[in-house]
């Protein structure tokens, strides 16, 4: 007996669930397959229980930075147990609400790996669904290199769950996951050794912050490992002995492997239909998310586009409304802000300096470096640094970065202003806040540069 619906996710993370559910509001009969959990990577294992362990992290600051507002605390310590079984709560309770918002629309949950058979029918255990299009929407899964050694790993989806936390560990990698859980886990009281192959971690990132987050990290006693990588992993007493591609050793009490994520595609049955593979190994897609196979699409992560939760849920919103309401109007990927939930913050949205210059923009670069109001008092030695990247003719403002507290929360709202076409005489003619570290974005008169 074989069911037939007018949409088949595969997937549901982001962006198959929220295809999945818009599309059952505009009356089309769905379903979504999902082996593992609802939600997806940034629910389960990404950035929802990341941003509570960074809350977690940012305590240890916090009591210190106490005691100058005249605060006296007793014995402070953590109790890893405590973090990890709450968050693990928490994430079970928005596994029901995904549910819920599924349910709602009337989107039939089938739980089991899904397999294509071909363009229009998919298998799960042993029950077969028609579709008249299918959508894939698997996401990808963390990727460790092939060294010696390498199944004493962790990755970030271990991460959350570890029974103890060891006294050391050692990140590899240079992306967001890397650097957030370096400074996560520092946080958490734990020596980190951040190990990456290239001369500076966040690649594509605006130089200035990168730069100034290495110094900020450093002092906080993270030991960063540019120009460097694991050639190497060693069991040795109750840790691990990792060989440097430089020729050196390094004893540590565990290894996350943050080098990235790879679409997955494992028995999927790709090879049953048309749709292409990319040299990247992605599915290959147009700007409206069709396949090389006609009624096939696919969005998120596993199309190697901008891999954030907020673009696969636009992708998702996109296609549903593309599908079965009419609407053709295509997903707008300019001015994404992005943030790093590191220690401190960085976020960004537009362009940085760099790519500005690439582009053969002629810019003028305001920036502002200094130390935030509520450190005056705490003795904290963190910096706060501010850039906007202004082009001259236009004098539109093309790109806002900041490191500092709550990075993300003000960036999101400098976006919006970027988003609409705001000039820097926009920003020059608003008030700020005072005292905020916001303001600063509409009180920089001068051009660095």
């Amino acid at each position: 007996m074989t069911e037939h619906y007018d949409l088949f996710v595969i997937g549901a993370g982001s962006g198959g669930v929220r295809a999945a559910r818009m599309s059952a509001s505009f009356g089309a009969r769905v379903a979504v397959a999902e082996s593992r959990y609802l939600g997806g990577t940034c629910v389960n294992v990404g950035c929802v229980p990341k941003k509570l362990f960074s809350y977690a992290a940012h305590f240890a600051d916090d009591f210190q930075d106490a005691r100058g507002f005249g605060w006296q605390a007793g014995e402070i310590s953590f109790d890893w147990a405590t973090l990890r079984d709450n968050k693990t709560r928490e994430i079970e309770r928005l596994n029901g609400i995904y549910r819920g918002l599924l349910e709602k629309p009337g989107v039939d949950i089938i739980r089991g790996h899904a397999r294509l058979l071909g363009p229009k029918s998919v298998q799960v255990g042993e029950q077969v669904f028609h579709a008249d299009k299918i959508l894939v929407a698997v996401g990808g899964w963390p990727y460790v290199p092939d060294i010696p050694g390498r199944e004493h790993a962790i990755t970030s989806n271990e991460i959350f769950y570890l029974d103890t936390l060891p006294g050391h560990i050692t990140i590899v990698g240079g992306g967001y996951i890397a650097t957030e859980f370096a400074s996560i886990l520092a946080g958490l009281g734990i020596q980190v050794s951040q190990i990456y192959r290239r001369e500076l971690f966040l690649r594509g990132f605006d130089s200035e912050l990168r730069e100034q987050l290495a110094g900020e990290m450093g002092t906080k006693g993270i030991d960063l490992r540019f120009n460097e990588n694991v050639a190497a992993i060693a069991k040795a007493g109750e840790g691990y002995r990792l060989s440097l591609t430089s020729g050196g050793e390094l004893d540590t009490g565990a290894v996350l492997f943050a080098t990235g994520r790879r679409p997955a595609l494992e028995n999927l049955g790709l090879e049953n239909t048309a749709v292409s593979i990319t040299s990247g190994g992605y599915i290959e897609v147009n700007s409206q998310f069709e396949t090389q196979e006609p009624g096939i699409y696919a969005l998120g992560d596993v199309t190697g586009g901008v891999e954030l939760t907020p673009v696969a849920l636009a992708e998702g919103m996109n296609l549903a409304r593309r599908l079965f309401n009419g609407d053709d109007r295509a997903v707008d990927y300019a001015n994404i802000p992005t943030a790093i939930f590191s220690l401190p913050n960085l976020a960004t949205v537009g362009l940085s300096e760099e790519a500005a210059r690439e582009q053969g923009k002629d810019i003028a670069v305001y920036t502002s470096h200094f130390r935030h109001l509520k450190h005056t008092l705490s003795g904290n030695p963190t910096k706060t640094f501010l850039k906007l990247i202004v082009e001259r003719g236009s004098d539109k403002v093309i790109g806002a970065h900041m490191l500092g507290d709550e990075a993300g929360e003000i960036i999101q709202g400098i976006a919006v202003a970027i988003k609409a076409g705001a000039t820097k005489a926009d920003f020059d003619s608003t008030i700020g806040i005072h005292p905020t570290v916001a303001e600063e974005f509409v009180t920089m008169r001068e051009a660095t540069r």
